[in-house]
């Protein structure tokens, strides 16, 4: 994939299914993260900031995947994780079925969190 400058621009060049799948995860951030998120690409792929890096995901050749940017969150929501591939900074699901709502909604309230305890030091 060609270096992108915006999310919109990341987006219109993935490939239906995943194109149709990374937005319904664009938009179960957006409900679950704070106003004041922003969206930026980071890594080459798109994510949200909120008080530091919040989450991304992005599209690849056999997977989706969602980044949680945490190097521990994963780890601790294995039996939540189990039907999925996932490694210590990823959870891997089909090109063509979106990570249930309530589990987004769950990873993005635990990273602002998170994010959020750790500007208070």
């Amino acid at each position: 994939m060609k270096r992108v400058a915006t999310v919109d621009e990341y987006l219109e060049g993935v490939a239906e299914p995943a194109h149709s799948t990374l937005q319904k995860v664009r938009a179960m951030i957006r409900t679950a993260a704070p106003k004041e998120a922003t969206e930026a690409i980071s890594y080459g792929m798109p994510a949200f900031k909120y008080k530091g890096s919040l989450v991304g995901y992005a599209a690849f050749k056999e997977h989706c995947s969602f980044f949680p940017m945490s190097g521990t969150l994963v780890g601790e929501l294995g039996a939540e994780l189990a039907k999925y591939k996932t490694s210590k900074g990823t959870i891997q699901f089909p090109l063509d079925k979106p990570l249930p709502a309530a589990l987004v909604k769950k990873l993005v309230k635990t990273r602002v969190a998170e994010n959020e305890a750790k500007s208070k030091k």
